[in-house]
């Protein structure tokens, strides 16, 4: 019975890595699209969507099979009960890179000028605090997941860079470009959700691991 049950958890932490990886390549594209103004590209970004909501559905209908049928106690509920968390706001990335693939569609494929350096290095940061909180899931490290936590504020340091940038673009131009400008000020804002999301997964991270979540119940049981 146990050996089962391990299997399914093994199956879980795969499933896990595999939604994790589509948000992260999701980053990636959106980021890719913006800088090129890809119209074609931004769908792609809208309709890929739809695969993280159903590996999203997936994982949950295993994490519910497993605490039905194994009823599981201790580490191995948190574990799941962590894991369900963690799906919740991975599905939300998901959803905000379609955003940003929106105000792509939006804007007519105008491209971000090479002005607005800054955000790819944002993009390439929180898809690797996504990265970073799976795998810490999965390896069950702690100090992983503290490391993304902590990320999370060289984050909100990028946001206000941009939006102060903004600020200066605006006065500079006298308000002219102002869609553009409020479009990449909202690309930086989805970005900045997506690194709160990438650091609440660390934070089931380090429930799972220690029983212990600043904001909900604790589980100190072994």
């Amino acid at each position: 019975m146990r050996n089962r049950f391990d299997r399914q958890l093994h199956l879980l932490d795969e499933q896990l890595t595999h939604m994790g990886e589509l948000c992260e390549t999701a980053i990636a594209k959106a980021t890719q699209a913006l800088k090129d103004g890809s119209i074609e590209q931004a769908k792609v970004i809208i309709a890929e969507d739809e695969e993280i909501d159903q590996i999203e559905k997936d994982i949950e209908r295993l994490c519910l099979k497993l605490l039905l049928q194994q009823q599981p106690v201790a580490k191995d509920l948190r574990r799941i009960s962590a894991a369900l968390k963690m799906i919740t706001d991975m599905e939300r990335i998901g959803d905000q890179t379609s955003d940003i693939a929106e105000i792509i569609l939006s804007s007519k494929g105008v491209a971000a000028t090479d002005e607005i350096h800054v955000i790819g290095t944002m993009a390439s940061e929180v898809s690797k605090m996504v990265r970073t909180s799976v795998t810490a899931y999965v390896e069950k490290d702690l100090e992983l997941a503290r490391s993304v936590m902590k990320a999370d504020d060289e984050i909100d340091q990028y946001f206000e860079e941009v939006r102060d940038e903004m600020i200066e673009f605006i006065r500079e131009e006298k308000g002219e470009n102002g869609k553009r400008i409020f479009d990449l000020i909202m690309v930086t804002k989805y970005l900045e959700r997506i690194g709160d999301h990438a650091t609440n997964i660390a934070e089931w991270v380090e429930f799972s691991i220690t029983g212990v979540h600043k904001d909900h119940a604790i589980i100190h049981a072994e």
